[in-house]
């Protein structure tokens, strides 16, 4: 099985071309947020004020994570902060949302409207601390670990677990 290499931002083309169960390795600069920032981010979003993030969010790639001194690892992408932001951030150009968990069938039906995937990234925090260069935070420093972040990453590996209104959960 040849592994897709995905370098951000995320094109749209590349994300047409991703299909469920497809293994990818991306690299380049994504976001880290989880369920306390990911609403704050939606709110700048609605109000227009997401330029302040000081990042273009179209072609971004988004890791439901929070940044610790132990490393990163997904969290339950199916929890209800997170997985209600990802339509609303795929309309606001993220291509790639990485996490784990079952998503509903409703959430895969919005990342094929706005031409986004779910990557399902396994819980492998010493191997994508080994992948990790650079880390900052930028916004909402009060929250701490759970600010958002961004990273530098060189061939995080995934599995495409939603794309074109299929899932890897589908029975």
């Amino acid at each position: 099985m040849k592994t897709i290499q995905i370098t951000t931002p995320v094109s749209e083309e590349t994300v047409k071309k991703l299909n469920v169960g497809d293994t990818v390795e991306i690299s380049g600069y994504i976001l880290c947020g989880r369920d306390a920032v990911l609403p704050k981010v939606l709110e700048m979003i609605e109000n227009g004020t997401a330029d302040r993030l000081g990042v273009d969010l179209r072609g971004q790639v988004i890791f439901h994570t929070a940044v610790s001194p132990a490393g990163v690892g997904p969290t339950s992408s199916n929890k209800l902060e997170i997985e209600s932001s990802i339509a609303p951030l795929s309309r606001a150009g993220i291509r790639l949302h990485l996490g784990k968990g079952e998503l509903k069938k409703e959430t895969v039906a919005a990342l094929d409207r706005y031409n986004s995937v779910y990557a399902v990234i396994p819980p492998v925090t010493a191997l994508l601390g080994s992948r990790t260069s650079e880390e900052k935070v930028i916004a909402f420093p009060e929250l701490g670990m759970e600010a958002l972040h961004l990273i530098k990453v060189d061939k995080y590996p995934a599995i495409i677990g939603a794309a074109h209104g299929r899932s890897i959960y589908d029975k």
